[in-house]
């Protein structure tokens, strides 16, 4: 089937995974539509069109979508009415990968029930509350140290380790107030002694095999990721055991782009985590280690387009550049310092604002081994300061 450009493109979520991805798609000459719940949202700077809606409405739903008539509505974020979206899809619209996957993935209970019971896929054990007193039991239940997550949220945003009964309070109404949606549910989950996390792009196409980005290896604070490598160092074994957990949940998810699957990986197990069926924010790595990033690969795998191959130029690393202070006007400095590195690079998102601890870019490097590569990343990220104009 011959494939003709541009596509109309509408992006629901318009953060700066969004960003790259209109990038990758106006590169093929497609026509992007921006939306998000607050103006000059990263992706918005570069689109051809833009709206601020509420995502959680089905009535703005509704109007953007009449309103552009996309050939695509790609979710760039959990906080949407799915409900909405599994009715554009049986009006025929084509909704990536699925609206059931962006149902299922916005719902931290309905993934993992889906991989734990429906697939028999090995997951940390879990269970869910609704209030504090249910989250008390069933914390005394699972044992401590335990994982606190909202059942709806991204991003890390509300999770928290408890280690001990004493500290359930707090989690609680931290899960809560990171909870995107109306949900009053949290996720307690058994906590995995792993020796490394990791995410495996894994991209699933319309009428080709699925195929993957080679490991991701990545750190974690405050629930949100800090650092990114890739390759990860594990075993071929376990490369296997993942790319097979991977195809079988996103066989089930079904439609077609990329996915980032993350896993635990133990001495013996390799134990699925959680899913993202879009560009992952680890995956920034990519931006810099292959030849086609995460959200070309996206891009392709959406309009059917082929990928003969991926390439890795090097051990790469990302750093993420966090702000420290809460503010509308916003300068960096130190950029000269952190380029003046050979193979280092920036990327500066654009956010209108800043808050302590928000996401305001990534730095990227390559080197001779991942070990040097997240040295020069980390260091190139230390030398950007967020200042006050």
């Amino acid at each position: 089937m011959m494939i003709k450009l541009p596509k109309k493109l509408m992006l629901l979520g318009a953060g700066e995974l969004g960003k790259e991805f209109t990038i990758a798609a106006q590169r093929l000459g497609n026509h992007v539509i921006a939306v998000d719940r607050y103006p000059h949202a990263p992706a918005m700077q570069v689109a051809d069109e833009c709206e601020v809606i509420s995502m959680l409405s089905g009535e703005d739903l509704e109007r953007v979508v009449s309103k552009h008539q996309p050939d695509y509505i790609i979710p760039e974020i959990e906080a949407i009415r799915t409900e909405k979206l599994a009715e554009f899809e049986q009006r025929g619209m084509t909704v990536i990968p699925t609206a059931k996957a962006t149902h299922y993935t916005m719902n931290r209970d309905r993934i993992r029930e889906l991989a734990h019971q429906e697939l028999g896929v090995r997951t940390a054990k879990y269970a869910y509350a609704t209030t504090l007193d249910e989250m008390r039991s069933i914390s005394t239940e699972i044992g401590f140290p335990n994982v606190v997550k909202p059942v709806m949220s991204s991003s890390g945003k509300g999770q928290s380790v408890v280690n001990n009964a004493a500290e359930i309070e707090a989690a609680w109404h931290y899960a809560i107030d990171g909870s995107r949606g109306d949900s009053q549910k949290v996720i307690v989950e058994e906590f995995i002694n792993f020796e490394i996390e990791i995410t495996l792009l894994t991209i699933k196409q319309w009428n080709a095999p699925t195929i993957f980005c080679p490991p991701i290896g990545h750190r974690q604070e405050r629930g949100d990721y800090q650092e990114s490598w890739q390759p990860a160092e594990i075993s071929p074994a376990q490369i296997a055991a993942a790319q097979a957990i991977a195809t079988t949940v996103t066989d089930a998810l079904g439609g077609a782009g990329i996915f980032g699957v993350e896993f635990f990986i133990t001495a013996d197990e390799v134990i699925f985590s959680e899913l993202s069926p879009r560009p992952h924010d680890t995956g920034m790595v990519t931006l810099i280690s292959q030849n086609l990033n995460e959200f070309e690969l996206h891009l392709r795998a959406v309009l059917g387009l082929p990928i003969p191959n991926i390439i890795q130029y090097a051990p790469a690393a990302s750093a993420v550049i966090l702000a420290d202070k809460t503010s509308d006007r916003i300068y960096f400095s130190g950029i000269e310092s952190a380029l003046s590195v050979p193979d280092v690079d920036i990327k500066l998102f654009g956010k209108p604002d800043s808050r302590p601890y928000r996401r305001m870019g990534v730095a990227l490097a390559k080197a001779e081994t991942t070990e040097l590569a997240r040295a020069k990343a980390t260091h190139a990220a230390s030398q950007i300061l967020i200042v006050e104009g």
